[in-house]
Parts: structure tokens; sequence; C-alpha cells
């Protein structure tokens, strides 16, 4: 019966068992680390006791990994790499990428993202981007625990969220409507008129667009059709290609949006302007990765 609630987890131990499991038993890992066998089992009894699970059964002159043993084996393998990698980083002969974790909002375009994010790929230190999409609520709420270190969103940081975040305005543009070749024609004529009652997608939710494109037709008198609401603006792309209706998208990816979703343009809407927000938690953004796809979104949306 091992013990349960021993909180030390000791990289000798950790060690020690790898090297076991590698070299196919105690007696064989004991000369490859020249120390005795009662050494080496008596650390196997204390990982086996911290962790309260049998990690190893001996199997004639070898032994093998239990379920559990593997699991363990899997993590050591990756701690023990790493170390290496640590010892070898403090010694100047590995360069690990600095990461940058960016939260995007899913209403923001997926173009747009990669627009705004690809210059932090080209720095001169290596940067490796992780991204993660979500609701802006929940991606701001990230923030405060430096899971993340930028969100990309098309409206400020959520007054709901008790987060002390600063939102930094990247630039702002005109939207332009968009619908599959056999429908956009007949949209095309009497436009902006024509929106009246034409089959429209909308982002859901309080998405910076869906304000401005419904402000915009409360004060123009048309109503269009609502089809259907999206969070994702990937799944607006595609209902709209299908021919599901019309939609709109930033008028700064016009070309890139023709010609990855063989869609037709009807009209562009330049009074409905689509924002886009760095939010973080530093009031003056300091990072060099950050301040790159900064200056880069004010140079294609200031």
């Amino acid at each position: 019966m091992y013990r349960r609630g021993v909180d030390t987890l000791n990289h000798h131990h950790l060690f020690h068992f790898w090297t076991v499991v590698r070299e196919g038993g105690v007696t064989r890992a004991s000369e490859k680390l020249r120390v005795s066998q009662p050494t080496i089992s008596g650390q196997l009894r204390e990982l086996q006791d911290a962790l309260g699970e049998k990690l190893l059964v001996r199997s004639g002159r070898t032994v093998v990994l239990t379920e559990v043993g593997r699991t363990v084996y899997r993590y050591a393998d990756e701690i023990l790499s790493l170390g290496r990698e640590l010892q070898q980083a403090v010694k100047g002969r590995v360069a690990r990428p600095a990461r940058l974790a960016v939260g995007v909002a899913m209403v923001v375009p997926k173009l747009v993202a990669y627009q705004i994010l690809e210059p932090a790929l080209h720095l001169p230190d290596p940067v490796q981007l992780d991204c993660v999409q979500d609701r802006p609520e929940r991606l701001v709420a990230d923030l405060a625990i430096y899971s993340l270190d930028l969100v990309l969103a098309d409206t400020p940081a959520p007054p709901a969220v008790k987060v002390r975040a600063y939102s930094h305005l990247l630039g702002e543009c005109g939207v332009s409507i968009f619908a599959a070749e056999r429908i956009a024609a007949s949209y095309r004529r009497r436009f902006p008129r024509s929106l009246d009652g034409a089959p429209f997608l909308l982002p859901s939710g309080d998405s910076g667009l869906r304000l401005s494109l419904e402000d915009w037709f409360r004060k123009q008198g048309i109503r269009p059709r609502v089809v259907g609401t999206f969070e994702d603006s990937a799944l607006i792309d595609a209902f709209g290609q299908a021919g599901a209706g019309l939609f709109a998208m930033p008028s700064a990816i016009d070309a890139e949006v023709r010609r990855q979703y063989r869609v037709r343009l009807v009209g562009r809407l330049d009074a409905v302007r689509q924002r886009f927000y760095a939010i973080t938690v530093e009031r003056k953004l300091r990072n060099p990765a950050v301040i790159a796809i900064s200056e880069r979104a004010r140079t294609l949306y200031g």
C-alpha cells in the first residue's frame, strides 16, 4: 500500500526512474549511473510513495511500466529534456523563442488577425506566437492571470469584466458588403437601398461591427432580413460563400476576401466603421512584439 500526501517530488527520483525504464531494469541502471542498486531502488520507492501509485512491475529480468507509470515516464522525459535545454540556454547554446500569447476575439476576421499579428514572426529575436480564440470577456479575464499577453478585439475591454486593462486603438476602416456571385449582382443595383429586406448574416453579441451596422441600418431606415447571427467570423464567411446571405467585412481586406472566399463585392459603407483594439494590462506598450503589431496595424488601418 503506497502512502498518499507526500508533497516532495524530487528531480533525482524522476531521473533514476527514467533511467531504469530506459535501461530496462535496476541492475543496468545502477551500472549506467555508477550507483548501488539499493540506492536506485530506494529512489523508486520514494517516487512511488510521493505519487501514491505503483509505477513498475517486474516481468522476468526486466521491469514493465504500469499504466500510471507510462504517464509518469512521458512527463519525466519532457521534464528532463527541458532541464537539459535550460542548462544549454543558460550557457548560451540554445536560443529558445520568446512566447507571445494572444487572445483573438472570435468576431475578428481571420485575415485581419493574420495581417495584424504577422509582424511578430519577423522580429530579430524569434517569437513563438500562441493564439487562442474566445469571447472578449473571457480573453480579457485571462489577461489578469497573465495567461495572455494581448487580446485582439473589435471593441474596448468589456466594462463588465473587473480587470485593469487598457484598450489601445490600432486603427479603423469602413466596411464592405459581400455576397456569393449568383446573388451579388441583384443587390448591387440600387445599393445601399437594396439592403432593405435583403438576407443578411450578422455577428452575434455586442461586437463593434454588429453595433455599427445596426446603428447605420436604423438611421437609414433599412431593415435587412437577418438569416443568422454568428460568434465566429469564419462561419459568416462560410455561410456567405455558400450564398446564404450578404455579409460585411472590413474594406481594408476587400481583395483578400474576394480571392479567398470567391465572393463578389456588393458595395461599400464608408460611414460604418470597424475598429480594432489591442487590449493589454500595460498602459504603455513595452513588449517589442506587441509594439511591432501595433505599428503594423496603424499602417494598415490608421
